[in-house]
């Protein structure tokens, strides 16, 4: 993941209206797709500045945040020390695509805008499963396949131009998830054109 720009926009992330927003919806259509309770373990995997944590905090339990960007592990310290996170949220700088994944256990996996800057995808959603007991919830949050306008503006981009549902299917299947239920929650509106969101939800096989 380009740290470098995250790093250089983390202090001011959270100022952009359409940002909480978008977690808001991302969080609302989590939380009437997979039972959530004050005992589920949440691993927010690329978390940003966690706002999606945010809103779900008060429907689970244990929070994990997973972010390699090093501006946005500061906003997650500002915001667990002033108490917008729950106290005992713990922020790893975790990269699985570059690392192995620690040996714990999380109920529920929540990854948003995220993976489509990740180019080697296969590793990451493998990493996803070892982090998962069976039958525990993967929910992703990404753009719906696009014509590569959604990062013009960034030379350097190498990742995904959102995702295809059969093709994203294949992958998880292959990284040992259920077939995963589809959605289209939300949108974002950029330079006149409107990029679709999808929550993409599978369990654990």
């Amino acid at each position: 993941m380009a740290g470098d720009f995250f790093d250089e926009r983390a202090a001011t992330w959270d100022e952009d209206p359409s940002r909480v927003e978008r977690a808001r919806a991302a969080a609302q259509a989590i939380r009437t797709a997979v039972p959530l309770a004050p005992s589920t373990r949440l691993l927010e995997y690329g978390a940003g500045t966690a706002m999606t944590s945010q809103v779900l905090a008060d429907d689970v339990g244990d929070i994990t945040l997973a972010e390699p960007s090093s501006g946005m592990r500061a906003v997650l310290a500002d915001k667990i020390a002033g108490g917008v996170l729950p106290a005992t949220t713990r922020v790893w700088d975790l990269d699985l695509a570059s690392a192995a994944a620690p040996d714990e256990q999380f109920d529920l996996i929540v990854t948003v805008m995220t993976l489509h800057h990740i180019p080697d995808l296969d590793a990451v959603l493998k990493g996803f499963a070892t982090l998962l007991p069976a039958g525990g919830h993967l929910c992703i949050v990404d753009l719906q396949s696009e014509d590569g306008s959604f990062h013009s503006n960034d030379p350097n981009f190498e990742g995904h131009h959102g995702f295809e549902q059969d093709s994203l299917t294949a992958r998880l299947r292959a990284a040992g998830f259920s077939v995963p239920a589809w959605q289209h929650i939300h949108q974002i509106d950029k330079n006149g054109v409107t990029y679709p969101l999808f929550l993409a939800v599978s369990a654990r096989a």
